[in-house]
């Protein structure tokens, strides 16, 4: 996350400038300053015993704090930037510090140099010019200053040159002072050589670890670099270890593809030799067995009823409360920031209609939030009231709305389907042609997808009797078919959603119409997926999917993406895509995911940052937790393996069921694991539909089908049709009172007695490599069918029953539910010493409602559950003690921030200060507007921490 500036970077290139914060010091006496932006070269000047060369190449870079999303590597990669926003090629940055800062090189053998050149990152957000800067070498017993260091100013979109009285060591650093409001940050540091230049072994990067599936290549960019070339130069791949053989498409080269013969841990190792020394650098491959060669079947949500304590009060919360909130906000015409609803569309109607209108409000992709209410007011329409008067009554309101709603949108669409109103009202002198590379940043893609899937749960609910918005979304993949594909025209969306929204529509047409009438829209999907390269990270633009092993970047942008590019190995079955999806997923599963299901820390914008960064003040947004649901409930799919049902499980617990507060009337855009500030709306309202959307799709999430029978991914008590099954229908019933107790009964009610099989999960709480938990818990306590005990067999972790089934036919079992102490990889800084608490899929947090301190270390005592049903809409605690004896109480991770006090605020602080939308056309709220979101004294903190401090 950046924050935006009204501060213009300097363009100064004097030898001196006036030490103001957005300058350097100029020399201090003896030169024991050195000031280390200054006048810029275009080469290093020739002579000596040799011709200089960038010792730097050769330099292990360290620092004392580096932001997850940039690296130390960058500042010594030989980019040569084409100007100082430009981080294509990577960068180093000290976000969010602003205080005293440095950076060091190390080399294996003392170098001699001269003059160092240093090319500014500043980004007119949150990275600008230090205030001051010197350059230090170390003397063998401490770093002092270089002498005589000439040069100063800071230019920008250049390198900037110091030169200095020579020094020979093994050991540089550049101390950088900033201005105490912006970060600093670096995009190459270049250290010149001055004499004969010792000979150093080459440079070697095997890249990414990374999976692959058998059948398919992985992908490898190693990199190999001398810092002088000579005839002897080579490089090359091998096995260093592996359970089969490695077949490298060209070993010798480091940019090439491998494929192995068998499953299995590999050790890949790219070698490299020049002038008498060598160097190799590690790869861990991981190839796993392909998934199965059909994907299985999805249980659409269809009408359904709940039957438990905890998810009737959610689902009422959401019905009765959140939703009509919604509707209201969209419907209003005095936001200031927010704004861009239903008018948009009556406006867009007028344009269309050659009538006089007023322009586009709120940012370019505000239709989405429409989309995402229509949605969600069509699956809660699908929920059983059972006889509920207010559920009843905002039911009945939901129609008037549709009602009032869908002949308004369908008026804004064009002649050809095509569908977004910021393009329809838009100024054609700044955006002329739809599907414009320049106009990426403006979300056509992205609304199109909500309004395609919107009409998915609109068919359902009406079983097809009302086809308005079934044969609109038709309409407009149809435009967008005729449109983009092979020999038309190619294009990739800034923000994905179309992709994984085509897939779904496409499986649905299928499902609706047969004959394959959806095909079409699910070959645009991997046209689209395939067209994204020669951007960046922030939109996954940077690499062909298939060659993506790294969770970067934006993370709803990414986790939609995956979920996308999942979707497409499951239908089609390339192995290369099937390779990068299960990388990406073990890449942030295992070193970028929190303990509460969230990703996305916020060191990037809105985004992922580097492996193991997950400070507590997360971004999580609450659309990451969306996405990654989608993107999970996927690779249940394509895997048939339960794990993946274990995380989406998790996330929708903790990471997005805390979204909405309990009453239904506030929500949280961020979900940090330590405070969190609830707001009635946002400057980018974007998750305000898809957290109700998300949660009350409960059919889809809790079963899916395969051809031999049905399989049972959540326990919530509940009466679902599932569809067909074996040839007859299948209504599913649970009880229960999961999460807070483990025992589960389902009845298996075909219409028709018919044998298949019921797969029923088996919860692992162990869902992440970076977490260990003590007890272990996984397995049943106990299973029967029609009360006669059971030992089924355990396949991908479900328990499979395969008998006849009958009508009334019941399973029972229970689940372990036990109290576990929760430790982070150490890798974590910021969890290192810190404990979590956990009890079923339920992650807690301590609160000061609770509890003076949450400070204080927890004690050795047992910490067990006990129901409450007075405290929070009723919710088990967990009670404990502190480690100085007083008592400990937790409450669940979604209970979080409904007891502060304090009144809330309609937009949270500070989100005004962030860029939602890059390079859009128009972006949402004004610089007044903006300010009047952040006025007003900041109120207390809650202070709910999910990582207490550990007693060692």
């Amino acid at each position: 996350m950046r924050y935006p500036s009204d501060v213009n970077a300097a363009t100064h290139a004097d030898c001196c400038i006036a030490p103001d914060r957005r300058g350097l010091l100029t020399a201090a006496a003896a030169g024991a300053l050195a000031s280390i932006a200054g006048n810029a070269l275009a080469a290093p000047v020739t002579g000596g015993a040799s011709t200089p060369v960038d010792l730097a190449k050769v330099a292990t870079a360290s620092g004392r704090h580096v932001s997850g999303d940039t690296s130390y590597a960058a500042l010594n990669n030989g980019a040569v930037p084409a100007n100082s926003a430009d981080t294509s090629r990577g960068a180093y940055g000290t976000w969010p510090r602003t205080d005293l800062q440095w950076v060091e090189y190390a080399w294996s053998q003392p170098i001699s140099t001269d003059a160092i050149e240093t090319y500014w990152w500043q980004d007119g957000q949150g990275i600008g010019a230090p205030r001051s800067a010197r350059l230090l070498y170390w003397n063998g017993s401490a770093f002092v200053p270089v002498g005589n260091a000439r040069g100063g100013g800071v230019a920008i979109d250049r390198f900037n040159r110091t030169d200095f009285d020579r020094v020979t060591t093994d050991r540089l650093r550049l101390e950088v002072t900033g201005d105490g409001k912006k970060s600093i940050g670096l995009l190459q540091w270049r250290v010149w050589s001055a004499g004969t230049v010792p000979a150093f072994a080459p440079v070697v990067a095997a890249g990414i670890d990374r999976s692959v599936v058998m059948g398919g290549q992985t992908y490898l960019a190693g990199k190999a670099d001398w810092l002088q070339h000579s005839p002897g130069d080579i490089a090359r791949w091998s096995k260093a270890s592996g359970p089969g053989e490695v077949l490298f498409d060209d070993a010798g080269a480091p940019v090439t593809r491998a494929r192995v013969t068998a499953p299995g841990e590999y050790v890949l190792r790219l070698s490299a030799a020049g002038r008498g020394k060598a160097s190799e650098s590690l790869l861990r491959l991981r190839a796993e067995p392909a998934p199965p060669a059909k994907r299985l079947d999805v249980v659409y949500t269809t009408r359904y009823a709940i039957d438990s304590p905890l998810w009737n009060a959610r689902a009422k919360a959401l019905i009765v409360n959140w939703i009509p909130h919604c509707v209201a906000y969209c419907e209003r015409t005095d936001l200031k920031i927010g704004d861009g609803g239903i008018d948009n569309f009556i406006e867009a109607a007028k344009a269309l209609r050659g009538e006089p209108h007023a322009p586009h409000k709120g940012y370019v992709f505000s239709n989405a939030w429409v989309h995402q209410t229509v949605e969600s007011m069509c699956i809660a329409l699908m929920v059983d009231a059972q006889g509920d008067a207010e559920i009843l009554a905002a039911q009945a309101e939901m129609r008037r709305t549709l009602d009032r709603w869908i002949p308004i949108i369908l008026a804004a669409q064009e002649p050809d389907g095509y569908l977004q109103t910021a393009y329809t009202l838009a100024d054609r002198s700044r955006w002329r042609d739809r599907w414009s590379p320049d106009h990426r940043g403006d979300h056509e893609g992205y609304v199109a997808g909500y309004f395609i899937e919107s009409a998915i749960n609109h068919h359902t609910l009406t079983e097809g009797r009302d086809l308005r918005l079934y044969d609109a979304a038709k309409k407009l993949a149809d435009c967008w078919v005729a449109h983009i594909g092979p020999g038309k025209k190619a294009w990739f969306d800034g923000h994905q959603e179309m992709e994984q929204a085509l897939v779904r529509f496409g499986r649905f047409v299928n499902d609706v119409e047969g004959g394959g009438r959806g095909d079409g829209y699910i070959r645009l999907a991997r046209f689209l997926l395939d067209s994204r390269e020669g951007g960046s990270e922030y939109d996954q633009s940077h690499l062909p999917p298939e060659q993506q092993y790294e969770a970067v970047g934006h993370a709803v942008r990414a986790v939609y993406f995956y979920s996308g590019m999942a979707d497409i190995a499951a239908e089609t079955g390339d192995r290369d895509y099937q390779s990068a999806v299960a990388a990406l997923w073990d890449n942030m599963v295992n070193r970028k995911y929190y303990v509460t299901g969230g990703v996305g820390s916020g060191d990037t914008s809105e985004g992922f940052g580097g492996n193991y960064a997950l400070r507590n003040d997360a971004y999580c947004e609450s659309c990451s937790s969306c996405g990654l649901i989608f993107f999970q409930y996927k690779m249940n799919l394509s895997y048939h393996d339960a794990k993946y049902a274990d995380l989406y499980e998790e996330t929708m617990y903790n990471a997005l069921l805390g979204a909405t507060d309990l009453e239904g009337k506030t929500f949280t855009y961020t979900n940090p694991l330590v405070d969190t500030e609830r707001a009635k709306w946002h400057v980018c309202p974007c998750c305000v539909g898809n957290i109700p959307r998300t949660l009350l799709m409960m059919p889809t999430w809790t079963y899916v089908k395969g051809e031999d029978g049905i399989y049972v991914n959540l326990f919530v008590g509940s009466r679902i049709d599932v569809g067909e099954v074996a040839g007859t229908r299948v209504e599913m019933v649970q009880e229960t009172d999961y999460p807070w107790k483990g025992a589960v009964a389902i009845t298996v009610h075909p219409r028709e007695r018919r044998r298949f099989s019921v797969r029923v999960r088996v919860p692992d709480r162990a869902t992440s490599a970076l977490y260990t938990a003590e007890p272990a818990v996984k397995g049943l306590l106990r299973l029967s069918v029609n009360g006669t005990p059971m030992a089924p067999r355990i396949e991908k972790g479900y328990a499979v029953l395969t008998r006849e089934w009958s009508p009334g036919d019941r399973i029972e079992l229970e689940l372990p539910m036990t109290v576990q102490r929760v430790k982070a990889d150490a890798k974590i800084e910021a969890t290192r010493g810190k404990v979590a608490l956990r009890y079923g899929p339920l992650v807690y947090n301590v609160e000061r409602a609770d509890q003076p301190r949450t400070d204080l270390s927890l004690g050795r005592a047992a910490v067990v559950p006990e129901w409450r049903g007075d405290l929070l809409g009723g919710v088990t605690v967990l009670r404990g003690r502190w480690q100085d004896g007083s008592p400990m109480t937790a409450i669940p991770y979604y209970a979080r921030a409904n007891r502060t006090g304090a009144p809330v605020r309609e937009f949270p602080r500070g989100e005004g200060t962030v860029e939602y939308a890059p390079g859009a056309t128009q972006s949402g709220g004004g610089t007044s507007a903006l300010a009047e979101a952040e006025e007003g004294p900041r109120r207390g903190s809650p202070d709910a921490v999910v990582w207490l401090t550990d007693l060692v």
